[in-house]
């Protein structure tokens, strides 16, 4: 009986203890539950919130993302040089402000057609290598030899295809046959005779090289191998001779840049030199990401400083804009290598720029269907 007791006694404490303590543990947890669930509710808020405004901005980027293509836009070149006003007559200035015009009239409608950037470019340029006002085409200067040889490159930057030619005397277009060599073929440049045979193939229009001469362009080439002879330090005032190129690049309804170059190359070159017009990157470059160039100048240095390439790849690197970039590589870069030129530019949202270090550069551009030319460097007298 007694043993029975004290069992009973040993067992009811036990659940007293048991109680106790769970009682305790019980309060414990609770405290806890109290302080951790609000802390729960608050975190599952935060990033529910985050998430959704996050969410809400991925939505909103792809839904309101603004249309940056501009309206549709060229802008061309004639060459740089020592262009003033002093030495052009007012017939002169009218014949090449004329001729600047109706070529961006011409790009300008096919653009408004609806064509492609690259029709627009080789129509562009067609036109002045045809006029006997440039240096390419028709009005290209003359070799050591006496003789023309052409070059010129289109490039697409939409596919990033580009053509070239170099070195040619019988095709009547060299901005077409540079054409035909990206479209047609699998290269990118072809050179001299080779480079004829193909835009024969083609069906281009092949001339005599007589075709391309000039008296004007002759009496340049007489006058610089006499100052040659004499070794006069006045070679440095036909520098206009040197820089003559032409050049378009235009911004279509979809978009698509394109590029082209177009020249007779450096009075008096000699064993075949080629310059900048015909290389990609230098003379030549289209980017729809970043933008489109086309150069006239000194070729070497465009060439050893890859101009047209280090313009785009500024703006898409130092995500600088078309105007700063092109400033920065034609005033700065070019100048401290001691070269110089000029080139015009423009980018997919429609903005252009027409830099050049020289004292003119025969330039124009077109959009919102107004054409406007330019000739010198001082704005004043343009």
């Amino acid at each position: 009986m007694r043993r029975k007791s004290l069992q009973a006694i040993y067992q009811s404490n036990l659940l007293f203890l048991f109680i106790y303590y769970s009682k305790n543990y019980l309060n414990l947890i609770m405290k806890a539950y109290l302080r951790i669930v609000p802390i729960l509710i608050i975190s599952i808020l935060f990033f529910s919130c985050t998430k959704d405004e996050k969410t809400e901005q991925i939505v909103k980027s792809e839904v309101e993302q603004p249309n940056n293509v501009g309206p549709i836009t060229l802008v061309i070149h004639g060459g740089a040089g020592t262009i003033l006003k002093e030495n052009m007559s007012p017939e002169k200035e009218k014949a090449y402000r004329d001729k600047l015009e109706e070529a961006l009239q011409t790009g300008y409608k096919i653009l408004e057609e609806g064509g492609t950037s690259m029709s627009a470019v080789v129509a562009t340029i067609q036109v002045m290598e045809e006029s006997p006002l440039f240096n390419s085409g028709v009005g290209a200067v003359y070799t050591h030899e006496g003789r023309n040889e052409l070059d010129a490159s289109v490039m697409d930057g939409n596919t990033g295809k580009a053509g070239a030619v170099a070195g040619v005397t019988t095709i009547k277009s060299p901005i077409r046959a540079a054409l035909e060599v990206m479209n047609n073929s699998p290269h990118v440049m072809m050179a001299g005779s080779g480079a004829e045979t193909f835009a024969e193939e083609q069906g281009l229009e092949m001339v005599d090289n007589s075709y391309f001469g000039t008296e004007r362009r002759k009496k340049a080439l007489e006058k610089v191998l006499e100052m040659e002879a004499e070794k006069t330090s006045d070679l440095l005032q036909y520098q206009n001779w040197k820089y003559g190129t032409v050049g378009a690049v235009a911004l279509d309804k979809k978009g698509n840049i394109a590029a082209g170059t177009s020249t007779g190359g450096m009075t008096n070159k000699r064993y075949g030199r080629i310059g900048d017009s015909p290389i990609i990157g230098a003379g030549t470059f289209a980017e729809n990401s970043s933008c489109g160039v086309s150069a006239t100048g000194h070729g070497e240095y465009f060439i050893r400083n890859a101009v047209a390439y280090d313009i785009a790849a500024r703006m898409k690197y130092l995500n600088i804009s078309v105007g700063k970039s092109a400033k920065e590589v034609i005033q700065k870069k070019l100048v401290e290598k001691g070269g110089f030129g000029g080139v015009v530019c423009l980018d997919r949202a429609g903005n252009i720029a027409m830099e050049f270090n020289t004292a003119g550069m025969y330039r124009g551009y077109m959009k919102n269907g107004k054409a406007h030319v330019y000739i010198y460097k001082n704005p004043s007298i343009n």
